[in-house]
């Protein structure tokens, strides 16, 4: 019996002293949930706790994973504190193993990779959504300043001038400054000057394009159109073209190349931005302030209208401006060799003007039938000139820093050499299409030689035409004084 009592006992006092132990157990598990120190853990004495966090956290839970909160500079009474949490928040550990998917009997280190590493994945998931959140902040804010924007470096495009790209009717009526010029600050507002962001320049010269008219060179230019032409160059008078921009504006000088290109003087006669069909009309001499062989009821901007003095559109700094810029500079030198052509097509033999008849206009008997002929001729090698000004002038300056790489870029947008027909041609065209009639053949010689390209013009006329040799020596005289003039100073 005392065997056996003694048997018993020893089962109640194993029995009772493993329940004590398992007591002591969840007390030391508790007191590390609660960040506390275990009576072992305070027996142990200052030196362990001098060992600091890191000490604490491999005596409890082993190797940190890389990764892990912990790693990140963690420690133990907070590693406890989030697995409190995760105890209170997601239930009993079976029903947080059932909900994360952990197989049953693994142990936490294998579930985690240390103790309570079941919670390893609830405290990495803060981490990799700050951390997402932190990349796409940070992406957010690199696009714009990769574009420029918000560093100062360029400004947007204004909005209602973007939202008129590809709506010529929308573009036209937003960039319309009326005949009064009531709208003219409102316009200029929409015609931002400097570096614009991204794809701003180029939006802003298709706006101008298709406000203009000049996308459908068919069509005779609208007087509402006109006036947009006179406010684009009034408020780049004084203003810098973005870049970028410098296309689109010489494709609207190119649209309109009479107009830009003849030289107009203040008139008291000129009291709108534009003038109609029937304004711009040739007087009973058939002469006209805005050039031979218009077409009937096309408007045409009027530069010769100065608005209350403050307000002037002066094409022919506009034109070296948009010079620099290799593109706008094969846009405008095709325009004027075309309308070279064009102009000497339509001439008589003699080099003058069958629309012309001083004879019928009172005090006009006397001027010779050659003087507006030459005047125009003047103008148009005057811009020719010009161009090779800006070009010459821009290299000095530094505009353009490789010339070799202009001049390349500038044959690369270049259409062709530009011939008369070897007929009179009787037709008078939109203002528009001539800058898109058809070219004869390749360029011959050198392209930046302007002297040299008006000359191939002149004489293939004069011989297929039989144009008298002092006429057509006079003419190519003309061309030449005109160019040099302005090849050596400029615009005027």
């Amino acid at each position: 019996m005392s065997n056996g009592g003694a048997a018993e006992e020893d089962t109640t006092t194993g029995t009772g002293q493993d329940a004590a132990r398992a007591r002591r157990e969840d007390a030391a598990h508790r007191n590390r949930a609660a960040g506390e120190p275990t009576g072992q853990e305070q027996q142990e004495g200052a030196g362990d706790r001098e060992d600091g966090a890191a000490g604490e956290q491999e005596a409890s839970s082993g190797p940190v994973p890389e990764g892990s909160l912990e790693a990140q500079g963690g420690n133990s009474a907070g590693r406890a504190r989030l697995e409190v949490a995760g105890d209170r928040e997601g239930g009993t550990g079976a029903e947080q193993e059932a909900s994360s998917g952990a197989v049953p009997g693994e142990s936490l280190t294998a579930q985690g990779g240390a103790a309570g590493g079941r919670f390893a994945r609830v405290r990495r998931r803060p981490v990799l959504a700050c951390t997402v959140a932190v990349a796409l902040v940070a992406g957010a804010v690199a696009v714009p300043l990769a574009l420029g924007a918000g560093d100062g470096s360029c400004t947007e495009l204004p909005a209602a001038t973007r939202a008129s790209a590809g709506r010529p009717a929308a573009a036209t009526r937003a960039l319309d400054p009326r005949d009064d010029m009531s709208r003219f600050d409102a316009v200029r507002a929409l015609l931002p000057s400097g570096a614009l962001c991204g794809d701003g320049a180029r939006v802003l010269g298709r706006v101008v394009d298709a406000a203009t008219g000049v996308t459908e060179p068919g069509a005779p230019h609208t007087l509402a159109q006109a006036r947009v032409v006179y406010a684009v160059t009034a408020a780049y008078h004084e203003a810098d073209v973005p870049p970028g921009a410098a296309p689109g504006l010489a494709r609207m000088l190119a649209g309109y190349v009479p107009d830009a290109t003849l030289l107009t003087m203040d008139s008291p006669d000129a009291a709108t931005p534009a003038a109609s069909g029937s304004d711009a009309a040739p007087d009973q001499a058939g002469w006209s302030r805005f050039g031979p062989f218009l077409a009937p009821g096309e408007a045409h901007p009027d530069f010769a209208f100065d608005y209350t003095g403050t307000v002037t559109a002066d094409t022919g700094a506009l034109f070296r401006e948009l010079a620099t810029d290799p593109e706008a500079f094969a846009i405008l030198y095709d325009a004027e060799r075309a309308y070279l052509a064009h102009y000497l097509e339509r001439l008589t033999r003699l080099g003058t003007d069958p629309d012309y008849h001083p004879e019928k206009e009172p005090g006009e008997k006397d001027s010779p039938p050659t003087l507006g002929v030459d005047n125009d001729l003047e103008d148009i090698a005057r811009r020719i000139g010009t161009l090779m000004y800006a070009r010459t002038q821009g290299a000095r300056a530094g505009d353009i820093a490789d010339l070799d790489s202009f001049d390349t870029t500038v044959r690369r947008h270049t259409r062709g050499a530009y011939r008369a027909a070897p007929r009179q041609q009787a037709g008078r065209p939109p203002t528009g299409s001539i800058a898109g009639r058809p070219v004869s053949g390749p360029v011959q010689g050198e392209l930046t030689d302007g002297r040299r390209q008006m000359a191939l013009t002149l004489d293939a006329w004069s011989e297929a035409r039989n144009v008298p040799t002092g006429r057509a020596s006079a003419i190519r005289q003309i061309l030449d004084d005109a160019y040099l003039q302005a090849f050596r100073y400029g615009p005027l």
